[in-house]
């Protein structure tokens, strides 16, 4: 993509690494699965919410791994929606067993005693957290640059958990800078990101969230429709919709300078865009059409 003052855009396409275990999900799970059969573990467990993109790769890498798979899913008005919820039914067909807790409990996930309750109920099984990020999936993500990357000035990439972010600033050059577009409100994964990384080349934009976790509006979407009619490259509303309108914002706001290479990294989550519409047809808003 061309803009003003010679500045250009690219976009690593890491969603169409895998057709259901795409971009950064592919990255984080790659570690962690050979890490849980070098233990000889037969049960992967993890955490996610209703449309959750972590939950959707998860089941269907531990089917083609030979993993049994548990989630422990955010919301107990879901257990009766699941054929409601593609994501949820997605992973059922993959054969993810589920256990419904309330938000409250929810909260508990990293609590030793929460943990505990869940092993006398479904015996070993080898942890996954919330999102899959740990040090195994930091150090999957650090391969997404590679040699052919080193021309770009800024990398840009979307931050949820904060672990694919890590990865990028652990394996970039000297002279590259990551801008990280969170997708939850706030600026308190500066701080967690800062202890897992080995240089100071980057930044949290924080102004682009669209609300928060999950929130979406008119014009938002009209941007990815857009987006997606002009380039053919569909984005997720999440997370990379985000990051990617923030970018070419900064662009229009004289952020960088002239002639600067910006490198997008596209981290997936196509998946949820069907549940994200069922959500927006529900409200009477426009949806989000990458169908052309």
């Amino acid at each position: 993509m061309g803009f003003p003052d010679g500045i250009t855009v690219h976009i690593k396409r890491e969603d169409l690494i895998h057709p259901f275990v795409s971009g950064n999900k592919f990255r984080k799970l790659k570690y962690n699965l050979l890490q849980a059969k070098e233990e000889r573990q037969e049960t992967l467990l993890t955490f996610g919410g209703a449309f959750s993109n972590h939950i959707a790769a998860l089941a269907f890498a531990g089917k083609e791994k030979g993993f049994k798979t548990i989630g422990i899913i955010r919301g107990n008005e879901l257990r009766d929606k699941i054929l409601e919820n593609p994501t949820l039914q997605f992973a059922k067909n993959c054969g993810m067993q589920f256990e419904f807790v309330s938000r409250e409990n929810y909260r508990l996930k990293n609590e030793i005693a929460f943990l505990e309750d869940l092993k006398q109920k479904y015996g070993d099984f080898y942890l996954i957290p919330e999102g899959g990020t740990n040090e195994l999936a930091i150090k999957g993500c650090e391969e997404i640059l590679t040699e052919e990357d080193a021309e770009f000035d800024y990398i840009g990439c979307s931050v949820g958990t904060g672990g694919t972010i890590c990865g990028i600033i652990n394996s970039i050059l000297p002279h590259q800078k990551i801008l990280g577009f969170p997708a939850l409100k706030g600026d308190f994964l500066k701080e967690e990101i800062r202890n897992m990384v080995n240089n100071n080349n980057w930044d949290l934009v924080t102004d682009y969230h669209f609300g928060g976790y999950g929130k979406v509006n008119i014009e938002l979407i009209a941007f990815i429709n857009q987006f997606y009619a002009e380039n053919n490259i569909p984005l997720d509303p999440i997370y990379t919709g985000k990051m990617v309108f923030g970018v070419i914002d900064l662009i229009q706001k004289n952020y960088f300078s002239p002639q600067s290479k910006i490198l997008l990294i596209h981290t997936g989550g196509i998946q949820g865009i069907q549940g994200m519409n069922i959500s927006l047809r529900n409200k009477k808003l426009p949806i989000i059409d990458i169908n052309g």
